[in-house]
């Protein structure tokens, strides 16, 4: 049996050294309702958002009490044309439904972008690879593990 999104996800952060922390939860469908089940900021909340940025798809990471700014994006990217990834394409590209994708491209071959905004919270919270799964970690140690490019996004 092949492993997981959260089973590599574990594994990656185990080897890196970093401390985090899993909960299980009740499944959650928006930001809103992650944050009130994991007791935390919405601010906190690491979104995970698969665009094609130009050609290529890119997973880009906000703040989940912030929007996408798709004229800053698009400058930050160097890119004219960006849309969301449609469902399929989320699928195809993560294995994953939409709203459980953690924030770390490189498990899918993406490379990722964070707005500098997520970097003002302690700790981040995101969903692992399942609607009913978070991870808590640091968001010094989400940026050595990861190394998302910094770009303002929201």
């Amino acid at each position: 049996m092949s492993p997981t999104v959260f089973d590599r996800l574990h594994e990656m952060l185990t080897a890196a050294g970093v401390a985090f922390r899993v909960s299980r939860h009740a499944p959650v469908f928006t930001s809103e309702e992650a944050a009130a089940v994991r007791g935390v900021p919405l601010a906190s909340g690491a979104k995970a958002l698969v665009v094609k940025a130009g050609d290529v798809f890119r997973l880009l990471v906000v703040p989940a009490d912030r929007k996408l700014d798709g004229k800053k994006a698009r400058a930050a990217l160097g890119v004219k044309g960006l849309r969301f990834a449609d469902r399929d394409e989320v699928e195809r590209l993560t294995g994953l439904r939409p709203g459980s994708i953690p924030p770390f491209g490189s498990l899918f071959g993406l490379a990722t972008a964070c707005d500098p905004a997520l970097l003002l919270n302690a700790s981040i919270n995101f969903n692992a690879g399942d609607h009913a799964v978070s991870i808590a970690m640091t968001a010094a140690d989400f940026v050595s593990v990861e190394r998302p490019a910094l770009l303002e996004l929201t």
